[in-house]
């Protein structure tokens, strides 16, 4: 799956291209829950998260350095999550079930195509379900 939403190749995705991408495609905004700079993204029918932005210290990532950095969370296929963590960029989700979600540092080295993919299969695995009197 390839979405294009007129972003350019190699761009940093930080947190507010996140937001403004979830917006322009899925009409998604930010929720605050913790009522910090912590954002949960949402899906707007099954109000399920189909990701996180958080800030945390490098050192949670068990990177060398003190600096605060922004991460996406993202729910994935756990089929996917071991390839994904051997890639610069992703690490084992910060504060989320491991083997379900993986963490992506928002500094340019995860791809903005491979975010927005990963968002996209989220988003379309968290749409609210039909029930048969629905479908019906």
């Amino acid at each position: 799956m390839i979405i294009e939403m007129g972003y350019k190749a190699g761009r940093i995705m930080d947190r507010k291209e996140v937001f403004e991408w979830i917006w322009k495609t899925y009409g998604s905004e930010p929720d605050y829950p913790w009522n910090d700079w912590n954002a949960v993204i949402r899906h707007n029918d099954s109000k399920k998260w189909y990701g996180v932005i958080i800030e945390i210290s490098e050192t949670k990532l068990g990177l060398k350095g003190q600096r605060i950095v922004d991460v996406l969370n993202v729910k994935c296929d756990p089929f996917l999550i071991g390839t994904l963590r051997q890639k610069k960029g992703y690490f084992p989700a910060y504060h989320m079930n491991k083997e379900q979600w993986v963490s992506i540092l928002l500094d340019g080295s995860a791809t903005e195509e491979e975010i927005k993919n990963l968002l996209a299969m989220r988003y379309e695995l968290t749409m609210k379900k039909l029930g048969k009197r629905e479908i019906q």
